[in-house]
């Protein structure tokens, strides 16, 4: 079999790469010094340091294309053999395109199966495109159900046609399965190769169904305990199994007290509930409670990673992507980026007429003009700080909508500190080294004290309400509550400015 994958693979190259290989120039120093720095399989496995590890990934990328250029099958494969399928995932990723398909003909099935589920979508559409049926085949076997799901949910409609093709009818029914659940649901992340086990059965009895089934689950770990129809009733874990007598029932030591999620439940509660009693998987239960699948701490990892990306995307006013930032085209960040850049540009030409409507005001004291962008850069400041951090507590669960009154309590008081010093700091500012009069930095300061306490209680309060009315909290972040306080700054700058100073009376 390794002899078919090594003719496939130079057969593959034969035909990808039109020009051999340039011969070495003489040489040279340079030559024998690369030589010394090639990576060798006693190289990676004494490598424990993350850092080294991607050094060596960033050598190997380099170094395998000349291998396979040289026909060393044989080196290629003894080196990607030492790697982890997260990293063989990279060094692929990062090597000529037209060699993928060669290097992954070399990686056994099983390393090779890891490894594919690794890849972007990108190169994970690349390769199927490659494969023939039976190779198609090979990888989706070695899949579980939950990563075939997650490579459909990306693929084109021939490719995902030609996957589900190759799948078995029992998995081409199980995927359908997961299809079919709303996308942000725990169903739609749960996978179904789960060890079930029986109460009556002994621990004897359930060691020999794990040792029999447990290749083909995801986890093992821990075990489900349901009736005959499914009905969830315990759970059991493997130490549990190892603890106790071969002739102990399973009803004896099981735990009765389940934690598990139902399937519409939203993906991102299942992996907060995962988070907080630190479970390696999590029960999906129907309407009936009945097991239908588990959710894995690999999924609820990817979840927390793409709710975090989006919010991060939503707060810098970006339209989410899911894409790695080089696999992002110009045009398509562009397309991200521009609405949203539109919509802030128009909305501040409200600030831009609140200061043409004051424009009288400013030329009778010119002075007041230097400290717009000071104002305004504070309040908007001020309102970023309190709109991050409720939107985080938000997302961590601290903070409900009903807290409100709460938050707001609290931001009050924070405000009232941050605009006191703030204004102390600007009055001092103000007359010793901007060389306004004592009457207009007193202006400057109540404006300060007074809009860090307005921006603080808008930047609180917005994300709450927003909430409330079942939106996502992270649009309402910093760029349109900057927006916002900006206006709200100007108009209680000139309202102090014309009710304080003589000359605007």
């Amino acid at each position: 079999m390794e002899e078919n994958k090594e003719k496939e693979s130079e057969e593959l190259l034969e035909t990808s790469t039109e020009n051999p290989p340039e011969p070495d120039l003489p040489g040279q120093d340079e030559d024998e010094d690369e030589e010394e720095e090639l990576i060798d399989v006693d190289d990676i496995n004494d490598v424990n340091d993350i850092d080294d590890i991607e050094e060596i990934n960033e050598k190997l990328a380099d170094q395998i294309p000349d291998l396979v250029a040289a026909r060393d099958f044989q080196k290629v494969k003894e080196l990607l053999r030492e790697l982890e399928p997260a990293d063989i995932a990279i060094v692929l990723e990062d090597i000529p395109a037209d060699l993928m398909p060669v290097l992954f003909r070399l990686l056994p099935k099983e390393l090779a199966a890891e490894c594919f589920t690794e890849m972007s979508a990108d190169e994970q559409e690349m390769l199927i495109k490659s494969f023939s049926d039976n190779e198609l085949k090979f990888i989706l076997d070695e899949l579980y159900i939950d990563d075939t799901v997650d490579i459909i949910e990306e693929m084109p409609a021939n490719v995902v046609k030609r996957i589900l093709a190759n799948c078995d009818s029992l998995s081409r029914s199980q995927i359908n399965q997961i299809l079919k659940y709303p996308k942000d649901s725990a169903g739609s992340i749960m996978t179904v190769e789960y060890v079930r086990l029986e109460k009556n059965m002994s621990v004897a009895d359930a060691f020999t169904r794990i040792r029999r089934t447990g290749t083909e689950k995801e986890t093992i770990y821990t075990c489900y305990v349901t009736e005959s129809d499914k009905t969830l009733v315990g759970v059991v874990s493997a130490m549990d199994l190892m603890l106790n007598d071969t002739d102990k029932l399973i009803s004896e030591i099981m735990d009765t007290n389940v934690i598990c999620v139902t399937t519409d439940e939203d993906k991102e509660a299942v992996a907060a509930t995962m988070s907080k009693y630190d479970f390696l998987a999590i029960p999906v239960v129907d309407a009936d409670n009945r097991l239908v699948g588990i959710v894995t701490v690999d999924d609820a990892i990817d979840v927390i990673q793409d709710e975090a990306t989006e919010d991060i995307t939503k707060m810098a006013a970006i339209t989410p992507n899911d894409k790695p930032y080089f696999k992002v085209g110009v045009f398509s960040t562009w397309l991200a980026r521009i609405p949203w850049l539109l919509l802030l540009m128009l909305s501040a030409t409200f600030t831009g007429a609140i200061i043409s409507h004051y424009e009288e005001s400013l030329s009778k004291v010119i002075i007041l003009t230097s400290f717009i962008p000071m104002l305004m850069d504070t309040a908007g400041n001020a309102g970023g700080q309190a709109s991050v951090t409720i939107i985080r507590a938000i997302s961590l669960g601290e903070v409900e909508p009903r807290d409100f009154l709460r938050v707001l309590w609290k931001e009050f008081r924070v405000s009232f500190l941050c605009g006191v010093t703030l204004a102390a700091v600007g009055f001092g500012k103000a007359v010793l080294f901007d060389g306004a009069s004592v009457i207009v930095a007193l202006t400057v300061c109540l404006t300060l004290a007074t809009t860090v306490v307005v921006a603080k209680a808008v930047g609180c309060c917005m994300p709450l309400l927003i909430k409330r009315l079942g939106f996502d909290p992270a649009v309402v972040a910093s760029p349109f509550i900057t927006t916002i306080v900006d206006a709200i700054s100007l108009i209680v700058y000139f309202a102090i400015a014309t009710a304080v100073i003589p000359q605007l009376a």
